[in-house]
């Protein structure tokens, strides 16, 4: 299947009074067409700071892009001036912006938000453009979509309103889509519609999407293959079977271990990582987690891991890979 997106190698810091925090470190990743992809892990971790990366809506300055590169179709993003990325966003990349009360224009009409980047992006006509938001308000499942064309985003529920942001996203039919913790805001019940309706779309309208979260069953609900960042890295990378019964990286163990299961003995306590993710002014020098890391040795405190595949679709950046290691566990 051909790749629709590559990073390579990107670099992300940002200048603050004490320093430069080095938010996205050498991360590496790709989106084959039709393909989902999740991105995981806490908080801070990079993950919404790479996905905005590639729409490059992070104000430079305080962000430094140090390094890599973003290939959208053969292209590198960062190579693109801000016009001719105003062509991009929205016509061939969409976004889901995590809260949808503070990304929508509390200002505007649900409608005049949508057919905005139809009449920009496509050369419509308004009546053209009115025409296809409502057929889009009817694609998400909002109901009279004709009438709700008119109203405002406070007129709309929580549920309403994050489908009218993936309507926004999928007006100019882009092949990537962007979904930055889409559901965090929503009740289970709205947060199971939404991940319906966003695998319903990616079928229908064949579009890749890009999951950025921290809510592991998200993942398992709509994701082909994971990637999983810790301390701006990328420390785990592989299919949604292989992420969830072999992960192979401590972290990455930890993280699903500190989610509730079905299977889950009554009584059996929900284990936490312990420890806090680490200074990114002042990085370690060796593994990111081996400060938290139950099973961490010297060398990982001393150099930082390169990774090590244990598929055609799996690698992790630990140690614990290495072949001396696994000698030293087996004798």
């Amino acid at each position: 299947m051909e790749r629709l997106l590559e990073v390579n190698d990107l670099q992300v810091s940002f200048q603050v009074r004490d320093g430069e925090v080095q938010a996205v470190r050498d991360v590496s990743f790709h989106v084959k067409k039709g393909e989902a992809v999740g991105i995981v892990g806490e908080s801070g971790c990079g993950k919404s700071v790479t996905a905005q990366s590639i729409m490059k809506l992070i104000p430079s300055p305080p962000a430094v892009f140090k390094g890599g590169e973003i290939l959208f179709n053969g292209q590198n993003l960062l190579r693109y001036s801000e016009k001719e990325m105003q062509k991009v966003r929205g016509k061939e990349i969409g976004m889901i912006f995590q809260d949808p009360m503070t990304s929508l224009n509390p200002t505007l009409t649900i409608g005049k938000q949508i057919t905005e980047s139809l009449i920009k992006h496509q050369g419509m006509s308004q009546k053209e453009a009115d025409l296809r938001a409502i057929e889009m308000l009817k694609l998400v499942g909002i109901p009279n979509p004709d009438k709700r064309l008119g109203q405002y985003p406070h007129e709309f529920s929580g549920g309403m309103r994050q489908r009218a942001m993936i309507a926004i996203a999928l007006a100019c039919n882009p092949s990537l889509l962007i979904a930055d913790e889409p559901t965090t805001a929503l009740d289970v019940t709205i947060q199971a519609q939404i991940l319906r309706l966003m695998k319903d779309l990616q079928q229908t309208l064949d579009t890749s999407i890009i999951m950025i979260t921290h809510d592991l069953g998200v993942v398992a609900e709509l994701c082909d293959r994971v990637v999983v960042m810790y301390a701006g890295k990328v420390v785990e990378e592989g299919t949604i079977e292989e992420i969830f019964t072999r992960p192979k990286h401590p972290y990455t163990r930890g993280l699903l271990r500190s989610v509730p299961r079905l299977d889950q003995p009554k009584d059996e306590d929900l284990i936490p990582i312990f420890g806090t993710p680490p200074d990114l002014i002042k990085p370690p020098v060796g593994c990111a987690f081996a400060d938290r890391c139950p099973e961490a040795m010297k060398v990982c405190k001393a150099i930082d891991p390169t990774f090590y595949e244990t598929s055609d679709t799996q690698k992790a950046r630990c140690w614990l890979l290495d072949p001396m290691a696994q000698e030293v566990k087996s004798s």
